[in-house]
């Protein structure tokens, strides 16, 4: 065996089992089994005292019973001698009769009536008692035997131990309680031939179902108390059962416990060993997850926390490098987007102001009054529009930083969508549906703000909506808020790319937007400028509505 452990390196789990065997195990073994020959020693001790107690307690009801019936019967005899006549005599026993109801006949007889009463019948349950008057006749008194019962086992109506009275000398069973017709004979063929007076002796062959008898002398009684195998059962096997039990759930308990322990542990020290193994062949990013609970030791959580420190400060300047990788190309895609917008968002309007102005400047051909006020304002609209192009463009910084200044006063809604709607490109002539132009609220807002916000909404509308289909806007009152909302006819989008849809350069994928230029930081601009001035908005896509966005202001005055 030493050998054997010589040439093998025991694993903890290996370990563990051993000092459980040798610590736990035998010691516990060998305390339950001496526990349970003291409880049962005590318990048998218990029994024997508690089987002797009731046979002295019924000695004693006996005893009681015993003086009281013959003071009664005393009684009645000197009453009897002032009566003259057999009939007051049978008169003042009828009403002794009544007033103690457990006789069952009070009479005076001869000698010869005396004959035919006897002195136990078991079957009618009764006892008999005579006592001799002065004038050679007989006071006979017959006793209701359940009186007798309720009498004698009235202290002990709870035990389940089966008592039983015998009388005479061939030992009539007088009364009896939890009577067994087997434990009974059993209990008369144990009796000792000598039987001792007056004490209560224990007898028997079965050391944990003790006998008791009591013999007494006067009156002449004799008591059995039997001890049942039930008794002995709850008293000592069941104990013992309780204690082997104990003992067994206490180990179950130290196994499962150790068990769970030593599994942790295990687990935790293999992942240990995988992320040694990881770190030397270069993954660097592999971490130590352990099962930490009440059973992971302090030393193992330290060297599991130190680990994902090193390995932490290892990868450091990986994660920076990353992070700045991730942003140049985001600054990649956004300078390439900014390409695109002014190479062709600016380039519309600066080639019509270009084209307008240089037709303006021509000398060689006469221009009228209405061409020339016509071209003005297309070089003015165009003018307006790369200016909110490059607002758009400049906002962002501050939207981003948190810092947009608003001048919030109260503005009418109806204008400012009406001047929206008037410095929006439809070039495709699409139906714009203006419900709000019927409302009088007042909003609180940066009037130029607003304006830029519904001017992006109405041209995303514009842009983004299917051929010969109508742009509504609509309005309702919230409690202390307006609803403007902006709907368009699209396809329903799905809600995990609708979340999407208010970050930077985000635009839908589909064959609409293929052929539309943008940016994708319209709906980014919108919402940064509606949190701007206290607002919310919203977006929706549905059957209903196709695509909706829903725009909340506070109302200036709320509206009875």
């Amino acid at each position: 065996m030493m050998q054997f452990f010589s040439k093998r390196r025991l694993k903890i789990a290996e370990q563990i089992i051993i000092v459980i065997f040798f610590a736990v195990l035998i010691p516990m073994t060998v305390s339950g089994i001496i526990i349970n020959n003291i409880n049962q020693q005590s318990n048998r001790a218990q029994l024997r005292n508690a089987a002797i107690m009731i046979a002295n307690i019924v000695s004693e009801e006996i005893d009681v019973f015993d003086h009281s019936i013959n003071n009664e019967l005393s009684q009645i005899i000197s009453t009897l001698e002032y009566y003259q006549s057999p009939q007051k005599e049978q008169e003042y026993l009828d009403k002794i009769n009544l007033d103690l109801p457990f006789y069952s006949e009070l009479a005076v007889v001869t000698q010869e009536q005396l004959e035919k009463y006897n002195v136990y019948n078991l079957q009618d349950d009764y006892v008999v008692f005579n006592r001799p008057l002065s004038n050679g006749r007989f006071l006979v008194s017959v006793l209701d035997l359940k009186s007798l019962k309720r009498n004698l086992f009235k202290t002990v109506a709870g035990d389940k131990r089966e008592i039983y009275v015998l009388a005479g000398k061939d030992n009539t069973l007088v009364a009896s309680t939890n009577y067994s017709e087997e434990s009974f004979q059993q209990s008369l063929v144990q009796l000792p031939k000598n039987l001792e007076t007056d004490k209560a002796v224990i007898y028997g062959d079965i050391k944990n179902q003790p006998l008791v008898y009591l013999k007494k002398s006067n009156p002449e009684a004799l008591i059995i108390v039997n001890t049942t195998k039930d008794i002995t059962r709850h008293a000592i096997d069941y104990n013992r059962d309780k204690i082997i039990l104990s003992i067994i759930i206490t180990i179950l308990t130290v196994f499962f416990v150790v068990g769970l322990y030593t599994s942790y542990l295990y687990i935790n020290i293999r992942q240990l060993f995988k992320a040694i193994i990881a770190i030397s062949k270069g993954n660097y990013e592999r971490r130590i997850r352990l099962l930490t609970n009440i059973f992971t030791p302090f030393e193992i959580v330290f060297l599991g926390n130190e680990f994902n420190r090193m390995v932490n400060q290892i990868h450091k300047s990986y994660i920076q490098l990353k992070k700045k990788n991730k942003e140049l190309k985001q600054m990649d895609e956004f300078r390439s987007n900014m390409v695109d917008t002014v190479s062709h968002e600016f380039r519309t309007p600066l080639t019509s102001i270009q084209g307008y102005t240089s037709r303006l400047l021509r000398q060689d051909i006469k221009i009228d009054e209405e061409t020339r006020q016509k071209s003005l304002k297309i070089i003015k609209k165009q003018s307006e529009r790369l200016k909110r192009m490059v607002e758009d463009l400049l906002v962002i910084p501050d939207i981003e930083s948190a810092r947009l200044n608003v001048n919030l006063q109260n503005i009418p809604v109806n204008s400012v969508i009406e001047g929206a709607i008037m410095l929006v490109r439809n070039d495709s002539g699409k139906e714009i549906i203006n419900n709000v132009q019927d409302c009088t609220a007042e909003i609180i807002a940066d009037n130029d703000r607003i304006e830029q916000v519904f001017v992006n909404l109405i041209e995303n509308a514009i842009k983004y909506s299917k051929e010969d289909s109508a742009i509504t806007l609509d309005y309702e009152i919230q409690e202390s808020r307006l609803v403007v909302s902006v709907k368009n006819d699209y396809d329903i989008i799905p809600r995990e790319k609708l979340k999407t849809l208010f970050d930077k350069f985000t635009r839908i994928d589909d064959k609409t937007t293929r052929t539309t230029r943008g940016t994708g930081l319209g709906l980014f601009i919108v919402k940064g400028l509606v949190e701007a001035m206290n607002g919310e908005i919203r977006l929706y896509s549905n059957e209903e509505c196709g695509f909706c966005v829903k725009i909340y202001m506070p109302l200036a005055d709320v509206l009875e």
